[in-house]
């Protein structure tokens, strides 16, 4: 069914690249080298081939669009112009120098001026303070500063960047520098000693059901997208990241240890930069953050006003979201088949004789996982009740209002479900965060960095299999998890959303151990069904993070008031398992050079928690933040009337679910591990939420 490229010995990422070696004609080459950023179009044609890596799989998954790109390729201009300058005067500064340390600041702000940066940072359109809406972009939540939170802005920083160079390159791009003394291990190398763990041992989790897992990923796509850089060749040398284990930007491929299990007649796994930010002109490189942070169902309905409107039905005058015009589950709503504007097809290549396109969504990592697609379709399903109900009780209301009370309305039930059921069941009841006591427009919302790598936890959660399940939750088909990434045309021919979503509820997560970190579907095989050589999303976390200059463990564990181990004994301790510790301090040297990601996920479980102290500490103080400083947070008094916010506390999935599929039988805590038909009622029991409140009076 798919095809696969060989194993040959002519595979670039077997042996180095040695490409072409360019020298320098000055700072004009920026705008004389069209091909340093790599065209969406050109990636395009990469997934026509008759043959794709997954590596291009991915970048092409991950490539920014719309206003993102514009913002990116100006970032990425002005990162380079420091770059080329830096060059230009090494000769001048024979010594080790920062660039900032010779330019003056009024010099930096002609560079983020040309660049474009400037042009991409201004609001000019004022903020319309009286409307009880939110803007797609996020903007004007903060109306002191109405870029706070919004897309395409830089996340914020809990500690200062640590890069090798003390403006961009990654910790670990030296291979031979040291850090506290030592050099920083291989992520790959840390994959297969510390995350790896043969997928018939792993151990279902006994109060977790695999919904819990699903929703952390669905969350996570509310709340941030760091996009891959949109340059995939090197400025200086012009080498394609897909297609080379040299290092330069933005390629920053992980080398494969020789005595890798599965990987050791290759070279690297290639991996492509996160996309930059302009960052006020600041030097000191940060990512973007392509969506909104706040939790307002972005995921549903985009984070760019053009992608919005693309989504919705604009023939209808009951403010629906489009659905597929080609297929329909058992008479219910598909999500429609699209791309946002110049993103690639993706899904088709999963099976090229059934040639099923992706669906689209205000997301584009819509179709990456079957839960994730059932939840996405779930909830534009629920977009689409709402409206039409609000319609029968306000016959006068026009479109335009119908579609903002439903999408004001599906944002609250994502903050309800999200804080009164998800949260308390990672952090565990007694970790909850402290009771709401209204908008504070002095609280930062945006989604910091660290964030974005510890919330990869939920990797740790995913099981090893998609089940789905029939009516009476008996299994109908268990697919091993690596042949399921963008596999649309799985959900049209395989019964729709309900035996995915039937699934997710009656079955258990995986329980995240210490030595059961991820499954190999995501460590070894990701995206491996277009070919033989699948990546390893853990080595990706733990590269990212880097990436991103984010901090050793030790500076996080300082930032949550947490003991800091200094040796290996320490570490037992703190991890309670010197067999673990021992590990860590082999490959790592010393406890302050861990990559958060790894040491956050090998710290023992709080009690009744999903994660340990250090991540515990991360999501509290985020979740804390995207709630205090949303103005648009569903109890803050004048969102909603008390009546509103009285029917809006009957909100729950397991309704959701009854009221958008044919499902009939639910849990009413849907995210503990539930066994049929024990703990499950069904749907005329679990309490309707009404719309009533919303109706209005006739004028």
């Amino acid at each position: 069914m798919f095809k696969v490229w060989k194993n040959t010995p002519q595979h670039p990422w077997e042996q180095p690249s040695r490409g072409p070696s360019h020298s320098l004609q000055g700072a004009s080459r920026l705008t004389q080298q069209p091909w340093t950023l790599t065209p969406v179009g050109s990636q395009k044609e990469k997934l026509k081939k008759e043959t794709i890596r997954p590596s291009e799989l991915l970048v092409a998954f991950k490539q920014p669009i719309g206003k993102t790109r514009l913002h990116v390729k100006a970032a990425h201009y002005m990162l380079v112009t420091l770059d080329l300058l830096k060059e230009k005067l090494q000769d001048v500064f024979p010594q080790e120098f920062n660039i900032t340390d010779v330019l003056s600041p009024s010099q930096m702000q002609t560079i983020y001026k040309a660049s474009g940066c400037a042009s991409q940072e201004i609001r000019t359109k004022p903020c319309d303070e009286k409307t009880p809406y939110r803007t797609i972009t996020g903007e004007c939540n903060n109306l002191r500063i109405p870029t706070m939170g919004a897309s395409n802005r830089p996340y914020v920083r809990w500690l200062p960047q640590e890069y090798e160079d003390g403006i961009s390159l990654p910790r670990g791009w030296t291979e031979t520098k040291q850090y506290s003394g030592f050099r920083l291990p291989s992520v790959r190398a840390v994959s297969n000693d510390i995350v790896f763990f043969p997928n018939v041992n792993f151990t279902n989790d006994a109060f977790r059901s695999a919904i819990f897992m699903q929703w952390g990923q669905f969350l996570d796509h509310d709340m941030d997208f760091g996009p891959s850089a949109t340059a995939t060749l090197t400025f200086m040398k012009g080498i394609d990241c897909d297609n080379s284990c040299e290092k330069g930007p933005p390629c920053f491929p992980i080398k494969i240890p020789r005595n890798d299990p599965t990987k050791r007649q290759f070279m690297c796994i290639p991996f492509t930069r996160g996309a930059p930010a302009c960052n006020g002109g600041y030097a000191i490189r940060n990512q973007i953050n392509a969506i909104t942070s706040f939790i307002d169902a972005s995921m549903v309905y985009a984070s760019e006003d053009k992608w919005a409107m693309q989504l919705r039905n604009l023939t209808s005058s009951q403010g629906l979201l489009a659905v597929n015009d080609r297929f329909n589950d058992r008479g219910l709503a598909f999500l429609p088949f699209g791309n946002p504007e110049g993103f690639p097809e993706t899904c088709n290549i999963t099976n090229k004789t059934l040639k099923i396109p992706c669906f689209l969504a205000g997301d584009n990592r819509v179709n990456e996982m079957p839960g994730l697609t059932a939840l996405q379709t779930l909830f534009m399903r629920e977009h689409n009740r709402l409206a039409t109900d609000l319609k029968r009780l306000n016959p006068q209301m026009r479109a335009e209002e119908l579609y903002q009370e439903s999408r004001k309305i599906l944002g609250a039930m994502m903050q309800i479900i999200t804080y009164t059921e998800y949260i308390p069941a990672v952090l565990g009841d007694s970790r909850s965060l402290p009771s709401y006591r209204g908008y504070n427009d002095s609280v930062d919302p945006r989604i910091a960095s660290s964030f974005t790598n510890a919330f990869r936890f939920g990797h740790t959660l995913v099981r090893p299999t998609v089940p789905r399940l029939d009516s009476r939750y008996r299994v109908l088909s268990q697919t091993p998890l690596e042949n399921e990434f963008f596999a649309t045309w799985r959900v049209i021919y395989e019964g729709g959303i309900d035996p995915i979503l039937r699934g997710l509820i009656g079955t258990p997560a995986k329980q995240p151990r210490q030595d059961q970190i991820v499954v190999e579907g995501l460590r070894d095989r990701l995206f491996q069904q277009v070919s033989k050589f699948g990546l390893d999303l853990p080595s990706f976390n733990m590269q990212r993070g880097r990436d991103h200059g984010l901090s050793g463990y030790n500076a996080w564990r300082q930032l949550c008031g947490l003991s800091q181990p200094r040796n290996e004994n320490d570490l037992a301790q703190v991890l309670q398992n010197p067999q673990l510790a021992k590990k860590f301090i082999q490959h790592y040297g010393t406890p302050k050079n861990i990559d958060l990601w790894i040491g956050g996920v090998a710290e023992p479980l709080i009690r009744n928690a999903r994660v340990g102290p250090l991540f515990a500490c991360i999501f509290r103080k985020q979740f804390q933040n995207l709630r205090d400083g949303d103005r648009f947070w569903w109890e803050n008094p004048g969102v909603f009337t008390p009546a509103q916010q009285q029917a809006l506390k009957q909100v729950s999935l397991p309704r959701i679910i009854c009221d958008n599929t044919y499902i009939r039988e639910v849990p009413r805590f849907i995210f503990r591990a539930n066994q049929y038909p024990r703990n499950f009622v069904n749907c005329n029991a679990i309490p309707r939420f009404s719309l009533f409140p919303w109706k209005k009076s006739p004028k």
